[in-house]
């Protein structure tokens, strides 16, 4: 039993703690210690650095200082003094930049020490906070960074990318080889003179890098004191959640630099005309029992079932329990964080359906506060929680997550065949039955009619894809499920599904690597693969130049008509028709739209089909080609004849008057 003062009111915790791993804080427990200050954690100056530690069940609180990163014995421990509301506090006089430090704290009769959990820099492989002057970090003109561009959500066109992957090829012609300042270099070339590094990307057209996780990340695969051997990990393991990964940097042993170097990262993005989204992983943590969360204030920040046991909807051991106060204070700190301190632009929530609704929206909240052209994007999967249903941030409940996107995983598998069974065929490769789930991805995945209806009530609440870092490549699934097709027959497959994507409504998504039918020889999962098996292959890149320039044709389509691009759901159901179509083809037409578009009306043919298909196009004037009119066999007023797998885009002025 522990008993703790607080305002001269006596708490008798008895079991509250933690009871054979069952965590059972209540909510007399929140109400008391809910601390809601912006000072957790350190605050420097050269004058003197203030610590602020929340942990109510601790009935002493040290910061001990250490003089480097692996020492073992401190240089000084200093005693914390309790103040309001389960929080601890020190004011240690002088300069202490370049000090590292961490928490020790009593729970009953044991001690723990542990990283600061609100540590913005940290030592070589995360194991202790430093101070450091943030200032100091900023690159020059940091103050005068400005962001591209940018209006709704439904703009953009993200292309995810892992750090490594970018330049770790040994013909990338980028000179920082898996590292952050890898994405600032310009003028890289490839083999055959092709554009390589962000000047590829760049050229595509995209609005958005999303980065996989660039937090501080825990993994047995990467070791940042033996950078020199060949390491790799995508990073979904958080170890600290405020602080760059040290492996990304050129030097992970001097605290500032990660963070200096990012911060030139973003900078050289944004002058590039590219927005930078965060991969953030707040639904669990790497390792449990480790964790500082766990040593500081047990049994608090993680999910337990009635048994005692963690919860795991994550598969990776426990969840973060985002509805508690402190842990969604974190959360919420966190994000905005990145956005002001880092200037990132964007969020993509790992296994969002993990987390509660109040806490995602209070994000959304605070982010328009900062910047309304910030987007919030996730994994909306129904997983298995203790979290009641009706609080989880799911597509289910997509509806009380308003501007929030959810990945459209109907969408993705209808287009290319359930990503769970490697040989089943979507609609590009021969499946049959897919075209009203078709429909329903090309409306947004919006409430378009009785019929044709899917989780989102607005079009920014529908990410599209076909490809990601999780699972097989579109190209690797393409090839697994079509045994007997010929490559050419293939490619053509693999255009329609990236064309689809950018040209449905809603907010369109790209894999790095995407655009030259990207492989991982036919590996699902490659997290901690070789990076042999996970860089983007410039060789690769080099031999399918006219699949490059087919999706930056894409994307020019798409950003050229803003048809494709509606803002609301009223809209589309103003604007978008289906037309009838043969089998196996979907067809649309995006009806006298007023909104700054070229075309009065635009027609688009989704056609899966082998053989030769004719469609009936409607009468609303002169229809010209506008994009695939290599699969334009004939044209003759209202009369389409098709010719071979691919998209059809065509247009028509008709009368305005």
């Amino acid at each position: 039993m522990a008993v703790q003062r607080e305002h001269d009111v006596v708490v008798d915790y008895g079991d509250l703690a933690v009871t054979g791993g069952i965590s059972v804080f209540d909510e007399r427990f929140d109400e008391l210690f809910n601390y809601d200050g912006d000072d957790l954690g350190v605050t420097y100056t050269s004058k003197e650095s203030k610590f602020r530690l929340w942990a109510p069940t601790a009935s002493e609180a040290e910061v001990v200082f250490y003089e480097g990163w692996k020492e073992k014995e401190p240089a000084q421990t200093l005693a914390m003094k309790r103040d309001v509301q389960g929080t601890w506090i020190l004011i240690a006089e002088g300069d202490h930049q370049g000090r590292f430090y961490t928490y020790r704290v009593k729970i009953g009769q044991d001690w723990n020490e542990a990283a600061d959990p609100y540590a913005r820099a940290v030592g070589v492989n995360g194991d202790r906070a430093a101070i450091i002057d943030l200032q100091s970090t900023n690159p020059e003109h940091w103050e005068n960074d400005h962001k591209p561009p940018f209006e709704a959500a439904v703009d953009a066109v993200i292309y995810e990318l892992h750090v490594k992957d970018l330049s770790s090829h040994p013909h990338s012609g980028i000179a920082h080889k898996g590292k952050f300042l890898g994405l600032t270099e310009s003028g890289t070339r490839g083999p055959g003179n092709i554009a390589t590094g962000v000047d590829h990307i760049a050229a595509l057209g995209v609005t958005h890098i999303q980065l996989l996780p660039i937090y501080d990340y825990a993994t047995e695969s990467v070791d940042e004191t033996k950078l020199d051997q060949p390491q790799y990990n995508w990073g979904y393991d958080p170890k600290n959640y405020n602080v760059p990964e040290g492996s990304y940097a050129t030097d992970p042993y001097i605290p500032g630099l990660r963070i200096a170097e990012l911060k030139q990262t973003i900078q050289a993005l944004h002058e590039r005309g590219l927005r930078v989204i965060m991969d953030v992983v707040y639904n669990h943590v790497y390792d449990w029992y480790l964790i500082n969360f766990t040593k500081l204030v047990p049994g608090y920040y993680l999910r337990y079932k009635e048994d005692g046991t963690l919860s795991d909807g994550s598969f990776c051991g426990n969840e973060c329990a985002s509805e508690r106060p402190m842990m969604r204070k974190f959360i919420v700190d966190s994000v905005l964080y990145w956005a002001t301190e880092y200037h990132i632009d964007g969020f993509r929530f790992d296994l969002m359906g993990l987390m509660d609704i109040e806490t995602m929206n209070e994000i959304r909240r605070r982010l328009d506060a900062v910047d309304p052209s910030l987007i919030m994007i996730g994994e909306g999967w129904i997983m298995n929680t203790v979290l009641p249903e009706e609080s989880r941030a799911h597509q289910n409940n997509a509806a009380k997550l308003p501007r929030i996107g959810h990945f459209n995983d109907d969408y993705r598998d209808a287009i290319k065949g359930n990503i769970f069974y490697f040989d089943q065929k979507g609609f590009i490769s021969g499946g049959v039955g897919f075209e009203e789930l078709i429909r329903s991805g090309i409306a947004g995945a919006i409430a378009y009619d009785d019929q044709t209806r899917n989780f989102a009530n607005e079009p920014e609440q529908t990410v599209n894809y076909v490809e990601c870092h999780d699972n097989h490549t579109l190209w690797d699934k393409i090839v697994l499920s079509t045994a007997q097709e010929s490559e050419e027959r293939r490619i053509r497959m693999h255009r329609l599904a990236s064309a689809m994507t950018l040209t449905s409504q809603g907010i369109p998504f790209l894999h790095a690597g995407q655009e030259f039918m990207r492989t991982k020889d036919g590996e699902e999962n490659s997290y901690k693969s070789p990076i042999e098996l996970n860089w983007l292959d410039w060789e690769r890149c080099a031999a399918n130049q006219d699949n490059v320039a087919y999706m930056r044709e894409l994307i020019a389509l798409r950003k050229s008509h803003p048809a494709f691009r509606l803002r609301t759901a009223e809209q589309i159901r103003e604007h978008l028709r289906f037309e009838s179509a043969p089998e196996h083809c979907v067809a649309y037409t995006l009806r006298n739209h007023a909104g700054g578009d070229a075309a009065q009306h635009i027609y688009v043919l989704y056609n899966a089909r082998i053989e030769p298909v004719q469609a009936d196009l409607p009468e609303l004037g002169e229809w010209s080609i506008r994009f695939g009119g290599e699969h334009v066999a004939v044209l003759e007023g209202n009369r389409l004849e098709a010719d071979g797998i691919g998209m059809i885009v065509l247009v028509a002025q008709g009368d305005r008057s």
